[in-house]
């Protein structure tokens, strides 16, 4: 589990595609501090688990799926990437609960300056924008941020200047395609909703203020 609190920007030290799958070697430091084998770290957003690291890197295997879902097999040597370690037990909990498992993958529509911040509204696929809300949390290749307005294809985040120092959100150029988490709570709802709405129709019981009170909404 993660918190979206990006603790560097590493860099791509190379990718190696063999067949669906690869490997990919990222340059780091800080996270190097304190790594070991089987640990995840977060980069850009997809929790990845190290199965080698030196005094200047560390590498992980990547699976078809994670190629697939997200923009990792699209990163090229020297490409910037957000870097957090997996949060430890009694640890701060700065940012929201972000698993690291790719919900789909946007792409950067437009940028704006507002005051001290950069306001970046992004495409998204449907089914994210559906368990997300204004005031909400989304994980951006990996950053928490908190939704201001989401549209019908598209949401909008403000990103403070210390976030464009640390992350690599504030270099990112207009097209550039980016992995999306949203906010874990919201999937679950809409995961007990859908089957709720499921047995209503075959029991013809309706959630209403006697369903939510049993179990425990009001």
């Amino acid at each position: 589990m993660f918190t979206g609190i990006i603790e560097e920007i590493g860099r791509v030290r190379f990718l190696n595609k063999a067949g669906e799958s690869a490997r990919m070697s990222v340059e780091a430091r800080t996270i190097l501090e304190d790594i070991h084998m089987g640990d995840s770290i977060s980069v850009s957003g997809a929790c990845l688990t190290v199965v080698a690291s030196d005094s200047g890197t560390f590498t992980v295997d990547i699976s078809p799926e994670t190629l697939g879902a997200t923009t990792i097999g699209e990163l090229r040597p020297g490409d910037p990437v957000n870097l957090e370690r997996a949060i430890q037990a009694g640890g701060r909990f700065g940012g929201h609960m972000v698993s690291g498992h790719v919900d789909g993958v946007g792409a950067l529509l437009r940028k704006t300056e507002q005051g001290n911040a950069q306001v970046l509204t992004f495409s998204s696929p449907k089914e994210i924008l559906e368990v997300s809300v204004p005031k909400g949390s989304m994980a951006v290749d990996g950053v928490s941020l908190t939704i201001n307005e989401i549209g019908e294809e598209s949401f909008s985040v403000a990103v403070i200047p210390h976030t464009v120092r640390m992350t690599t959100l504030g270099a990112r150029g207009i097209g550039i395609r980016v992995n999306l988490e949203a906010d874990l709570i919201g999937k679950y709802v809409r995961r007990f909703l859908s089957r709720r709405m499921d047995d209503a129709k075959q029991t013809g019981r309706t959630i209403d203020m006697g369903f939510l009170s049993e179990h425990g909404f009001a």
